[in-house]
């Protein structure tokens, strides 16, 4: 078992222990990993982000708990994403310099959605938070999360 210790700093880790944030967007957890909704202004429906529920930065600081499941977990998170969202592809983007907190950005991508090709998403991403471009309404991603939910432990439990 990895002990889950967490960085004061840490915008990621402060999240973690935020009961109400977690209610609102989260969709699972196990021992080693969170995954949740995107927060508002989320750019798309169905982007969610997998953490590592211990401080780290990414897969160079792994214990090796962690690297032997992280294959697993980031492709059961992208098989629920693609199922509830019904997109054709997940993206899968983590940059660590936001936050030093390993949070890899799962998000969908649809073929009938130009934004969503490619770099663009980071144009979408910025548009959004810019106040640009109009986030993904509250009653979609409630409704999403509310399916997600369902279908995870069947998903993600494996």
């Amino acid at each position: 078992m990895v002990f889950l210790q967490r960085e004061a700093s840490c915008a990621i880790c402060a999240l973690h222990s935020d009961d109400a944030e977690l209610a609102a967007h989260e969709v699972w957890r196990d021992d080693l990993w969170l995954l949740r909704h995107h927060p508002q202004p989320a750019p798309l429906t169905g982007w969610c982000l997998l953490d590592a529920r211990r401080h780290c930065a990414g897969p160079l600081d792994f214990a090796p708990e962690e690297a032997r499941e992280w294959g697993v977990v980031v492709q059961r998170a992208s098989l629920l994403v693609k199922q509830v969202t019904g997109c054709e592809r997940v993206y899968a983007i983590a940059f660590g310099e936001g936050a030093r907190h390993l949070h890899l950005h799962l998000i969908p991508r649809s073929g009938d959605d130009p934004r969503t090709t490619a770099w663009k998403i980071a144009d979408l991403y910025r548009h959004v938070e810019a106040g640009k471009v109009a986030a993904a309404s509250a009653d979609c991603v409630n409704d999403w999360l509310q399916r997600a939910r369902a279908m995870a432990p069947r998903l993600l439990n494996g």
